[in-house]
């Protein structure tokens, strides 16, 4: 962890919080650029540029039950163990009645988490907000890597499990499938009608945003939307039965970091405060 030691205000013991962090810093299938396996740290390190409190939501982070539980001890050599750690971490997240929100670390990390959360409550539905699609079969021969993600955790929560925002980039196989299984979201007015009372994932890869926002991330994708706009999607999730979330894919340079982590950082926070706002109505069927 960095000198701070913890994200902003995440300061409640994690057994007695309502919205837990937890750092994976995994990136052993990263196919551009490594170094996401630092960004829980460079997210926690820029967190402390931020005010605790946000207007779009009229809510601050000091009046939280807020744990930081620092870094799952993985290692990017070993995705086997580092699945099985990141799994049995969200479980015990949720069975104590909490929210996990995860830092990375790279894209795969969502599928431990995701398969967790689908255990514990039935039904579940994945938000993904990424520059790509993730949904080819295999890459370089590789069934779980973080472009083929979505992929797995399609065939995890089946038919019309999984909603996109924010795609635009895949190879034409993977646009092919995304249109049979109409997992592109067009309207994010219609989020609340379509997922109605259903347990909600999010997944953000930082990626969504356009790289004149957010130059540091694995494989930065030209022509992405705004931090307004993605700040809108969040505020579009308001309402909707929130289980879990995670923030992946930031990658800072060498030497810290430049001020992109600070764009990280606060995409966390507002998800900590939609977690803590709207999170965990369905019971937890572990």
């Amino acid at each position: 962890m960095n000198t701070f030691g913890r994200y902003l205000a995440a300061d409640s013991p994690a057994d007695k919080a309502d919205v837990v962090l937890t750092g994976v810093p995994f990136d052993g299938t990263a196919c551009f650029r490594p170094g996401a396996r630092f960004g829980p740290q460079g997210i926690r390190f820029w967190s402390d540029v931020l005010e605790t409190y946000s207007r779009p939501f009229d809510a601050d982070l000091l009046d939280l039950k807020l744990a930081d539980a620092g870094d799952l001890p993985v290692s990017s050599a070993d995705w086997q163990a580092a699945s099985t750690q990141i799994y049995r971490m969200v479980k015990n997240i949720l069975l104590q009645g909490a929210v996990p929100i995860l830092m990375g670390g790279e894209h795969l990390i969502t599928l431990p988490a995701v398969k967790a959360s689908a255990d514990a409550f039935p039904g579940l539905v994945v938000l993904h907000m990424d520059a790509h699609l993730d949904l080819r079969d295999d890459y370089d021969g590789l069934k779980l890597s973080h472009a083929t993600v979505m992929r797995r955790v399609m065939e995890t929560v089946g038919p019309g499990g999984l909603l996109q925002y924010g795609v635009r980039s895949g190879t034409k196989e993977e646009w092919k499938l995304s249109e049979e299984k109409a997992t592109l979201l067009i309207d994010l007015d219609a989020l609340s009608g379509i997922f109605g009372s259903r347990p909600v994932y999010l997944s953000v890869d930082l990626d969504v945003l356009d790289p004149s926002v957010m130059p540091e991330t694995g494989a930065p994708e030209p022509g992405g939307i705004t931090f307004p706009q993605l700040h809108e999607a969040i505020l579009a999730c308001r309402g909707l039965n929130l289980v879990g979330a995670d923030v992946v894919e930031y990658c800072p340079l060498p030497g810290g970091g430049g001020p992109s982590g600070a764009v990280a950082a606060k995409v966390v926070r507002e998800l900590i405060f939609l977690c803590a706002e709207n999170g965990r109505d369905a019971g937890c069927k572990m």
